[in-house]
């Protein structure tokens, strides 16, 4: 299998030149993210106590669901048909050909849910897939048509970690909800007098609501990142995050376990507490997702008056910069004002960083890095 697991790679990491559309490699490469995307719905399908999301319940109840399941399935055979007539390694064929044939096994688009032991807690393969789904196929080609950096490649390298810190978020939704929004319902278990207030709040117009939350999230989270980095101690744990030497959509997924809990609990304060309606957040929620891609994808654009109003890709980017000038600036997730506001702000016109990282040894590795916050003393890396 770690054969199988090191050709994959390979063909996933093949030159540029290797990669042009007609080769083969498109084809592959759609029919695998399909095929994964496909066997993880059947299987929530399946065992829905164990795999499956309850947020997107409604998802799986809708008529068009299984038909949907059934066309990604098909999708991904058709590709992994024309890669394997087009490529001379067909790898990226097969392995999609045999994701998808275990899908059909398990019962395909129309499985039915099996009985199983509950066991109180879940893992959400769907939510995964379809966070896969809906990024990946947005950002990827977006980065290709437009890229900051025209020679960094899709699968660059720490790839594999990244895309094992994005599996691991998304499958431990449950539990990171549980630990995040634990001081929310303390917060709200002593705040009962509040109702009046939070009853306006919520009959505040949809279009008012979102900004607002946006707004205080970001102020929230403004000085929660700028703590991370101001305390060793929690730096250690953030350093994780800014470890990546390359910048793309799934570089953002790149967090420590506990870091996330923290953030998302923090930032849930204002969101879940003051009265806001599930509309507004719901949609908030969806925005961060996608947005939190946007500002760490590898696209180019200046946007130097865009940028002192919102995060842009080149404004965050320079939060992540390796050069003295980007240390400890640009914490805004929305809204540069607040750096502004608060002296942290960084924005030279037209110009990006030189390079990304840290300036100490952070090691590869998801268990290593999850290790790194309790072992490592704050050295240089050419130390």
């Amino acid at each position: 299998m770690s054969a199988i697991g090191e050709r994959l790679a390979s063909e996933l990491e093949a030159p540029l030149g290797q990669r042009r559309f007609g080769s083969g490699w498109f084809a592959g490469f759609f029919a695998l993210v399909l095929a994964i995307a496909g066997f993880c719905l059947v299987v929530a399908l399946r065992w829905p106590d164990w795999f499956a999301t309850p947020e997107l319940e409604r998802l799986q109840a809708n008529a068009l669901f299984r038909p949907a399941v059934h066309l990604i399935l098909l999708a991904s055979y058709a590709l992994a048909l024309l890669n394997l007539l087009l490529r001379p390694n067909k790898v990226l064929g097969f392995c999609a050909l045999a994701i998808g044939i275990s899908a059909i096994l398990l019962g395909g688009a129309n499985v039915q849910p099996r009985e199983m032991a509950s066991w109180g807690i879940f893992f959400g393969v769907d939510f995964f897939a379809v966070n896969m789904v809906a990024s990946g196929l947005m950002f990827a080609p977006i980065e290709r048509i437009w890229p900051h950096r025209g020679g960094q490649r899709l699968f660059r390298p720490e790839w594999r970690e990244d895309l094992f810190y994005y599996l691991v978020s998304s499958m431990m939704v449950q539990v990171l909800t549980f630990l995040a929004l634990a001081p929310s319902k303390e917060v709200m278990a002593h705040t009962g007098g509040f109702a009046a207030f939070r009853a306006g709040i919520a009959s505040l117009p949809f279009l008012v609501q979102l900004p607002i939350i946006m707004l205080l999230t970001d102020l929230f989270q403004y000085w929660l990142h700028r703590t991370f980095h101001r305390i060793p101690w929690l730096w250690k744990f953030h350093a994780v995050h800014h470890s990546a030497k390359s910048m793309d959509w799934l570089a953002g997924a790149r967090m420590h376990f506990l870091e996330i809990i923290a953030l998302r609990g923090f930032t849930a304060l204002p969101l879940l507490t003051l009265g806001f309606s599930p509309a507004a957040m719901q949609a908030y929620i969806a925005l961060v997702y996608i947005y939190s891609s946007l500002v760490h994808a590898n696209l180019r654009g200046d946007f130097n008056r865009l940028g002192r109003w919102l995060v842009t890709p080149r404004y965050h980017h320079w939060h992540h910069g390796l050069e003295a000038e980007a240390v400890d600036v640009n914490f805004a997730v929305h809204f540069p004002m607040l750096d502004r506001l608060f002296g942290t702000y960084h924005f030279p016109p037209s110009r990006w960083p030189d390079g990304y990282g840290v300036p100490e040894a952070v090691p590869h590795g998801y268990w290593a890095q999850f290790a790194y916050p309790f072992r490592r003393k704050r050295v240089a890396a050419n130390s």
